[in-house]
């Protein structure tokens, strides 16, 4: 009762902080405040800034006609501004207002592509640009706005009349000052980061007095330092948030280096570390391994920013601040969570996925997370997130973690994780001949008194993993056979695996051109059972799970084993 008591507090503390930070927004976008934001207007953008995300001229055609495929779902606006037509798709909304589209313009490279670019800057600035509130002024859309804008200058600006050029860089400048104003008040994470570096960005590309530049690089350093933790990861503990920071940090250095500014060493710094963390949750596929708010990988993303990695050698095995654990000979790798939740406020993402992990072989993924559907129905997201949709063991089909879905709260700070694992010691067991983790957490103590370890062993030059999961009181006493010591073990699937059951019994995990793995696991039996992957490209995807149940108190300790084996002749799949 005390530690939910105390999570109780800790979400309405945020909540009340979150209220506070929207009241003093809409008093900066009131007409006491507005003036602060008019001043001098730029007279030229001194450089665009380089943007590594990918581009397609065909998105440009379809965004000509009508039709603006963004954030998963395709609008068309039938001949109107799409800042005229009401959307209820926020995501949508968003992506429309941060204006990242403008990259594909400029991949089409025709006059056409660049007119109309003009013409919807003209559109927002029309439409928007005098009237701060809404998602158009989010402080996170707006710095994806400001430094979509300063990239893709050169396209909007081609051919430009002067009342269209002084009005986009009086609207930049009115958009930066009120960045500028309200950055210090926005959540923690990965929006005020990005905040800083748009500000970075700005003081870069525009004609701005030194002591801008100064203040700017100040406050994005000072930033980094507090997100970027000492193993490369972000302080949100989503592999997904290391890419995309990557993919603003990498142009932010080389705007530095074009513009003969030394970049803060804080900023190599966090680029240096941040690099190697993106390899670590690489699976040999391409992909991101599944945890934490990751979905689907766009796996060219991931090729654009390694292409700037000139780090020699494997992946880092050991991300102890960043929480993860990472087992990998010869071709076969094991990503695995052994981390305690990020705080509440930057938990909007964090999963109840402690332990969990996943297995690929060669470029096939075995054991995986179910991850998360990107783009999807938001009401998916909670099921995403629980701990049964993790590779990893649940109690009386409870999640490890819980989340808040109250809709007064989610109006204010989305789904924050509000419980969990506070205390998750690992200790790395590595050999010549193997790599391995123990690793614990108690994430159920509080509920049901049993603490969950597990101890992972890859070995024989990657053939072989064994898993070893225990549950026992905190003292180390057998749990109690009290009706809330019900365990299940799962194993989660991806969907390109077949089933079927070899001459011992066991159950082998295969797929086309790829090894087989067996699993094993003498007591107690494992079951097959039905499952949903999230993070398939094209939305959720049937699929299955081998599962272990059985009481703690009648099992405090159950070990299984996954054995790479080479199947010649394929028998019918089940």
């Amino acid at each position: 009762m005390a530690a939910a008591a105390i999570n109780t507090t800790r979400l309405w503390a945020l909540v009340a902080r979150e209220f506070w930070r929207k009241a003093r927004r809409r008093l900066r976008a009131g007409p006491a405040y507005r003036w602060r934001y008019s001043g001098r207007t730029p007279e030229r953008v001194l450089i665009a800034p380089p943007d590594l995300r990918l581009a397609d001229p065909q998105i440009a055609l379809e965004i000509y006609y009508g039709r603006y495929p963004l954030s998963g779902r395709l609008v068309e606006t039938g001949g109107q501004s799409p800042f005229q037509i009401e959307v209820a798709n926020r995501g949508w909304q968003r992506s429309l207002h941060g204006f990242r589209w403008l990259r594909h313009m400029r991949a089409a490279g025709t006059e056409l592509a660049s007119a109309n670019a003009r013409a919807l800057v003209s559109d927002w600035i029309a439409m928007h640009g005098s009237h701060i509130s809404g998602i158009a002024w989010d402080p996170g859309v707006t710095s994806k706005r400001i430094i979509a804008w300063l990239q893709h200058s050169s396209v909007v600006l081609q051919g430009a009349e002067f009342p269209f050029y002084r009005a986009f860089l009086k609207s930049l400048a009115i958009q930066i000052r009120y960045l500028r104003s309200i950055v210090r008040e926005m959540p923690d994470g990965k929006d005020r980061l990005r905040a800083r570096i748009a500000l970075a960005f700005a003081a870069l590309s525009l004609p701005t007095p030194a002591s801008a530049l100064r203040a700017a690089t100040r406050n994005l350093s000072e930033e980094l330092d507090r997100q970027i933790l000492p193993d490369g990861g972000h302080v949100s503990r989503n592999p997904l948030t290391v890419l995309e920071i990557l993919a603003d940090l990498l142009p932010l250095r080389q705007t530095y280096a074009n513009q003969a500014e030394a970049p803060p060493a804080a900023l190599m710094g966090a680029i240096d570390r941040m690099l190697p963390a993106l390899r670590f949750f690489r699976h040999q596929d391409g992909s991101l391994a599944r945890f934490n708010g990751m979905g689907a990988t766009i796996h060219d993303r991931i090729a654009a920013i390694l292409r700037h990695d000139d780090t020699a050698g494997a992946p880092l095995l050991h991300a102890p601040h960043s929480g993860y654990e990472r087992l990998s000979m010869g071709d076969v790798t094991v990503i695995a969570d052994t981390g305690a939740p990020p705080p509440p406020d930057l938990s909007t993402t964090a999963h109840a996925g402690c332990l969990s992990f996943e297995l690929s072989s060669g470029r096939q993924h075995f054991i995986v997370n179910a991850g998360v559907d990107t783009y999807g129905d938001p009401e998916f997201r909670p099921l995403a997130r629980a701990t049964a949709a993790h590779s990893t063991a649940t109690l009386n089909d409870t999640s490890s973690a819980r989340f808040s879905h109250s809709p007064r709260v989610s109006n204010l700070v989305g789904s924050p994780l509000v419980g969990g694992p506070r205390n998750v010691p690992c200790h790395r067991d590595d050999g010549q001949d193997h790599q391995g983790f123990t690793a614990s957490h108690d994430g159920y103590v509080h509920r049901f008194g049993i603490v969950h370890e597990r101890a992972l062993t890859l070995s024989n030059r990657g053939n072989l993993l064994e898993g070893r999961d225990r549950f026992l009181r905190p003292g180390g006493e057998v749990a109690n056979n009290n009706g809330r010591d019900f365990v299940t073990v799962r194993f989660h699937l991806h969907p390109e695996i077949k089933l079927f059951k070899d001459s011992d019994d066991r159950l082998v995990l295969t797929a086309d051109n790829a090894d087989s793995w067996a699993f094993a696991c003498a007591d107690p039996v494992p079951e097959v059972e039905e499952s949903i992957y999230f993070a398939g490209l094209g939305g959720p995807r049937i699929s299955r799970q081998l599962v272990l149940s059985f009481k703690a108190s009648e099992h405090s300790q159950i070990e299984w084993r996954l054995t790479r084996i080479r199947t010649e002749g394929r028998p019918n799949w089940n």
